[in-house]
Formats: C-alpha cells, structure tokens, sequence
C-alpha cells in the first residue's frame, strides 16, 4: 500500500462568479479528492481578497485553503482538473513535513478549543 502524505491546497477562485458559483466550486474540489481515496481533513475559506498583482486583469480573488491526506499520485490529476478549471486563477499545493504537520495540528487543536469556549 502506498503511503498517504498530508498536502496543503491554496487555490484562488475568480471573484467575479457568484457566491453560489464558488461554493459549488469548492465542494467540487473536494469531493473531487474525497472520490479519489483521500481524506479531507480541513476547507477554510479565507474569502475575497486584493491580489498582489493583477492576474487576467482582475485584481480581487477569492481565497481556499484546504489541507488533506492522499497518496502522491492524486497530486498530479488535481493540478491538472484546477489548471483546467477556467475560474481557478492560481493554485499552490505543498506536502507538509514533520514540522509542518505539528504546526498544523496544534493549529486544529486550538480550533477544537475555541469552538467548546464558545459553545460553553
């Protein structure tokens, strides 16, 4: 069996199309990695936001940050269904490293924290 790495998925979506447009987006992005064999394991949508630069001349984007476990070869079948996607302007996915890991579950630890300080 091949071992599941756990990746980060930064894309941003063309602000332009409407909000029920980038909602079905991104829900078809994750499924898309859900059918594949992996797991979802946080989609935290950042919203709209100024580009540092102009990209096909728009200047606003809307913002995804996803992080999910799968095997490697889904990486290079995911870029390329965002590449196609006309309304994904950019997209970045790294694997996460040791140090990388534990940053990001103490990150979900204090998620978990906030949401019983609140619900209490």
């Amino acid at each position: 069996m091949a071992t599941r790495n756990t990746y980060e998925l930064t894309y941003i979506v063309n602000s332009v199309i409407s909000d029920e447009q980038v909602k079905e987006l991104v829900t078809r992005i994750t499924e898309y990695i859900s059918d594949a064999g992996g797991e979802v394991l946080d989609v935290d949508e950042w919203g709209s936001r100024r580009l540092a630069y102009p990209i096909e001349k728009k200047r606003n984007g809307y913002y995804v940050n996803m992080h999910f476990r799968s095997i490697g070869a889904l990486i290079p079948r995911l870029e390329r269904a965002l590449e196609i996607d006309d309304n994904i302007l950019r997209y970045m996915t790294l694997r996460l490293d040791a140090k990388m890991l534990r940053h990001f579950e103490a990150g979900q630890g204090r998620k978990a924290q906030e949401k019983t300080a609140v619900t209490e």
